[in-house]
């Protein structure tokens, strides 16, 4: 009998002797090397897709009626945010844009007026007509849905800091796939 536990005893002191201390360091250096290698090209990639989201420009599904028949609901557009980094933005434009009283939600409007354009803020069946400026370092956006489109009519300028990017191409539906048409309110435009 102790000739077994004798054999035993050997054999775990072979089992944890150098050797197999080298194996278990070199096996986790590996393990830890590739987990640390992964975990650094994943951060790296999300940094990359970041700055391209948020500087670049991306694929943006829009939804609700103020855009049609524009970009009706569920069309998914091409958004660039690079005009909005330039002061690039002009009247016509289609812009993504933070909502000024929902701060958590995007909204989809053109630009009608930039800033010291004069905008009639009455609607055309008014007997007086009123009009803004559009103050320094605003926008004045709204729907191509006037009938059902809350926008600068409802909450005023826009600060262009809340602008995301502009929107200038149709992926979906293939049907209208292509650059976008111009307004259909032409006569939508400052001082009118």
């Amino acid at each position: 009998m102790r000739g077994n536990t004798q054999n035993l005893l050997d054999f775990y002191e072979v089992v944890q002797g150098p050797w197999w201390q080298s194996l278990h360091r070199t096996m986790l250096r590996g393990i830890l090397g590739k987990t640390f290698r992964l975990v650094g090209y994943t951060i790296q990639y999300a940094c990359i897709a970041h700055c391209a989201f948020e500087y670049v420009g991306g694929v943006v599904m829009c939804s609700g009626p103020s855009m049609e028949p524009t970009i009706q609901n569920s069309d998914i557009v091409c958004a660039e945010n690079l005009s909005r980094h330039f002061y690039g933005i002009q009247r016509g434009d289609i812009v993504i844009a933070k909502s000024p009283s929902d701060p958590k939600s995007n909204i989809c409007k053109r630009v009608i007026g930039l800033e010291g354009d004069k905008i009639l803020t009455s609607r055309p069946s008014d007997f007086f007509k009123s009009h803004n400026y559009v103050p320094t370092g605003h926008v004045w956006l709204e729907g191509d849905n006037l009938q059902n489109s809350t926008d600068s009519r409802y909450y005023g300028p826009v600060p262009y800091g809340l602008i995301r990017g502009r929107i200038f191409f149709k992926i979906w539906p293939l049907s209208d796939f292509g650059f976008l048409r111009d307004s259909p309110n032409g006569h939508r435009s400052p001082g009118d």
